[in-house]
């Protein structure tokens, strides 16, 4: 079996905990004076073992993001994969360390847009935490190839080689289109995919896959 994950889990719904004088809260939805929404700290709060380290350092308004629903998907994948055998390459943006700040935001028409400005109309989203992925993966006894930014993937995959190959027989304009492409799949910084987006492979049974570095 052979699962292909890209940009599932980012638009997989999320829990928040927002950091107040009484501890972290779950941030919720409420309406203001004029019935607009808006964001606000509920009365639940969080397991405190399931906060990054240092909670006690961060300020005031810090964000903690926790999907229990990206945990259970995790979980069913690796259901299936112990069940049939296989393999599962994950590609998303996110880190791999699990750690706080806010990262929902929302798209419509191809632009970013107030994630409560157009409630229904737009496409939310937030970062995926790896670190949480990997840890679901090894407690449901499934292999961890590894996890890298798809820019060191690509990369490891003869990306480089690749567009060389393109280049030898393509015109000048071709040339140049092959770089950008390149750039912007394998490239760190604003608008690049390289290093924002991760990669992780899981397998069962273990397995040791090129371009990975196993976690284990």
């Amino acid at each position: 079996l052979l699962i292909a994950a890209n940009e599932l889990f980012d638009a997989i719904p999320i829990r928040q905990f927002v950091k107040t004088p009484q501890g972290f809260r779950e941030r919720v939805v409420s309406l203001d004076g004029d019935d607009e929404l808006i964001f606000t700290a509920g009365v639940a709060g969080i397991d405190p073992d399931l906060l990054p380290p240092q909670p006690e350092r961060q300020a005031l308004g810090t964000i903690f993001e926790y999907s229990p629903a990206r945990e259970a998907v995790m979980a069913a994948l690796c259901e299936r994969l112990q069940a049939n055998s296989g393999t599962a390459l994950i590609i998303d943006y996110g880190h791999m360390v699990s750690g706080y700040g806010d990262t929902m935001q929302a798209l419509r028409m191809h632009e970013y847009d107030p994630v409560l400005a157009h409630p229904g109309e737009a496409d939310l989203t937030s970062h995926v935490d790896f670190e949480s992925l990997v840890k679901t993966a090894t407690a449901n006894g499934v292999h961890v190839n590894g996890c890298l930014h798809q820019g060191d993937f690509l990369y490891g995959l003869g990306l480089k080689e690749r567009g060389q190959a393109l280049a030898a027989t393509a015109t000048p304009d071709q040339t140049l289109a092959i770089a950008e492409a390149i750039n912007r799949l394998a490239g760190e910084g604003a608008g690049k995919m390289g290093e924002l987006f991760k990669v992780l492979a899981v397998s069962s049974p273990a397995l040791h896959l090129l371009p990975f570095r196993a976690l284990d």
